[in-house]
């Protein structure tokens, strides 16, 4: 069976999504889950996030295995083969990551030049168009992995396109201010279109030999990350953060889901769609950056003192919470496409 694919992303950058991502690859393999981290931004932070910097020089500068997404696709790139099966980077026995690259950049031409292509029924088009998601169900194989996550850059290009295209599940990280709602309103009708333009590529596919994503990619739901401005001036700023707050489910709604037949909810709190909102961990984050853990693994010889402690027990509980609630959207995806 294969492993879902759990996409995060939002065309409006700065909203915590690769922090999210990290701590959730974490929580899911407390949870006793076999979890590959997939970094497909070429920006690579998720990567940064997991690796220290000696790490990262010697993947990146001084190893030419196939550690990194990039040199996966490299022979697409050259026009010299087709892709190459990624060696994960284990992290702990159960969570692997398949690291991000700066050089994956480079690709975005390909992933653009080929979508038309695939109208034309040409092989190389749906190889390359089709890289994400092979390389994804390889690796998935390779550690028997239980749950991808897939961390995405904030833009609506190829590379994201293609990346979308092979996950099952899109969930939106947003904060509540006025850019990442009308982020919402592009990405929508944006998503919703790529999904049926691949549907209609699939149908032309030339090599039956060629496995192919479905593009059947469901949004499972959004999640309100706060910000330390909001939580702590009781002035203007949090009269602006809650005007923004109360249309964060209307706009998803209408924009993501579509749906302009039904009254949407109210607010986050009456909204199914809404997974968690996740507050500002405060002095945690930067602590937990500089010694790689996620925020609810930190101890005193971490740094992590006096209050500190029962703030990040407190993350502990948030973020299981976020993934039991995203685990269950998904599974009851699964159960409709069943049924």
């Amino acid at each position: 069976m294969n492993a879902p694919i759990i996409a995060f992303f939002n065309n409006k950058g700065g909203v915590g999504k690769t922090s999210l991502v990290y701590h959730l690859a974490w929580m899911y393999q407390t949870l006793g889950l076999r979890v590959i981290a997939a970094d497909l931004d070429p920006q690579a932070n998720l990567t940064a996030a997991f690796l220290d910097e000696a790490r990262l020089e010697e993947i990146w500068l001084l190893d030419q295995q196939p550690r990194t997404v990039f040199r996966c696709v490299r022979p697409l790139i050259r026009g010299t083969g087709d892709i190459v099966t990624p060696q994960l980077e284990s992290i702990q026995a159960r969570l692997s990551l398949l690291v991000g690259d700066l050089q994956l950049a480079d690709f975005e031409g390909n992933l653009a030049a080929e979508w038309p292509g695939c109208m034309d029924r040409k092989e190389l088009s749906f190889r390359v168009t089709s890289a994400f998601w092979r390389l994804l169900q390889r690796a998935q194989q390779q550690h028997a992995a239980n749950v991808i996550l897939i961390d995405l850059g904030p833009n609506l290009g190829a590379i994201n396109r293609a990346a979308l295209i092979a996950a099952d599940y899109v969930v939106v990280p947003l904060s509540p201010d006025l850019f990442s709602l009308q982020g919402l309103k592009n990405l929508g009708p944006t998503v919703r279109r790529w999904r049926q333009e691949w549907r209609e590529r699939v149908l032309k596919n030339p090599a039956p030999d060629l496995s192919l994503p479905s593009g059947n990619l469901k949004p499972v739901g959004y999640i309100v990350l706060q910000h330390l401005q909001h939580t702590v001036r009781p002035d203007r700023p949090v009269k602006a953060y809650e005007r923004w707050l109360q249309q964060i489910a209307s706009t998803y709604w209408h924009s993501v889901l579509n749906r302009t037949d039904v009254e949407p909810p109210k607010d986050i709190a009456s909204d199914p769609y809404c997974l968690a909102s996740i507050k500002h961990y405060k002095s945690l984050m930067p602590l937990a950056q500089a010694v790689h853990k996620p925020v609810f693994q930190l101890k005193a010889e971490d740094g992590a003192l006096g209050a500190s402690l029962p703030m990040a027990q407190q993350a502990h509980q948030d973020f299981e919470l976020l993934a039991r609630r995203i685990a269950r959207n998904c599974k009851a995806y699964q159960q409709q496409t069943k049924c």
